[in-house]
């Protein structure tokens, strides 16, 4: 069972239709795939109109001190072959002032994610735009993190503190975590997209995909319609896309574990 962390701390930047959409695709595929809304705003549990709006049956119940219930308990079928979603709710975002004064509080989603006995392939973590006990959870989970990242200067900023976030959660877990930069939103007739994403590949070099997700406004269409991109022909470039960004990513998440034999 892989597991990938979509994570950046600046919001805006494509992190959920970047995890709905690989999911979709992953399914597509034939792979069996779990979608985790790890942001109190719900945005992806809304995509698929599967927001938890009662603080039940969602990921605030992970985070019970007595009795959680277990993952496959709670993940709900989107509707879509292969595909489920653990929902998120509004409660989440008081779990860092409730568990402020618990130890062990930063493996709660990992240990719950050992539990499933490998019912899914894939599981993708949809991660709050801010450094927190959910997304601490979700980085010391993932095996991979996937930093979907808009080609403007501001969102360079975001970038950065995301990485020292990854570096700090590195050395307390002792390993590595693979990671990717991908660029989203760009603009090939705008002169700062441009301009930024020479900027991505300067500085970062081999951790930026080579695909890049060019700005769609059919994405915002497929999203308000709820369904991702693979179900929405007037998405198919953007769904395109994200089908090159997916084989390379695999593709380099074998090279990477390869090297580390």
């Amino acid at each position: 069972m892989d597991i990938w962390a979509i994570a950046n701390q600046k919001g805006g930047v494509g992190k959920t239709t970047t995890t709905a959409t690989l999911g979709a695709l992953l399914a597509e595929e034939g792979m069996r795939v779990l979608l985790v809304d790890l942001d109190p705003h719900a945005s992806l549990s809304g995509y698929f109109s599967l927001e938890d709006l009662s603080g039940m049956g969602s990921v605030y119940e992970l985070f019970r001190q007595h009795h959680p219930p277990t993952i496959a308990s709670l993940a709900r079928s989107t509707g879509h072959s292969g595909l489920w979603l653990l929902p998120a709710a509004a409660p989440m975002a008081t779990l860092d002032r409730q568990l402020a004064a618990h130890k062990g509080t930063g493996r709660i989603l990992a240990n719950a994610l050992t539990m499933l006995n490998n019912v899914y392939d894939y599981v993708l973590l949809d991660c709050p735009p801010t450094l927190g006990l959910l997304m601490i959870n979700a980085l010391a989970a993932a095996q991979r993190l996937l930093m979907p990242t808009q080609t403007e200067a501001l969102a360079l900023d975001g970038l950065e503190r995301m990485l020292r976030s990854m570096q700090m959660i590195e050395r307390s877990m002792g390993r590595v975590l693979p990671h990717w930069i991908v660029p989203t939103m760009y603009d090939l007739g705008a002169a700062h997209s441009r301009v930024s994403l020479m900027s991505l590949r300067e500085r970062y070099r081999h951790t930026v995909t080579r695909q890049v997700i060019a700005v769609d406004p059919q994405i915002c269409e497929a999203a308000e319609h709820g369904q991702p991109l693979t179900c929405w022909p007037a998405a198919r470039q953007s769904t395109e896309s994200y089908r090159a960004l997916l084989h390379e990513l695999l593709a380099a998440g074998r090279t990477f574990t390869e090297a580390s034999a």
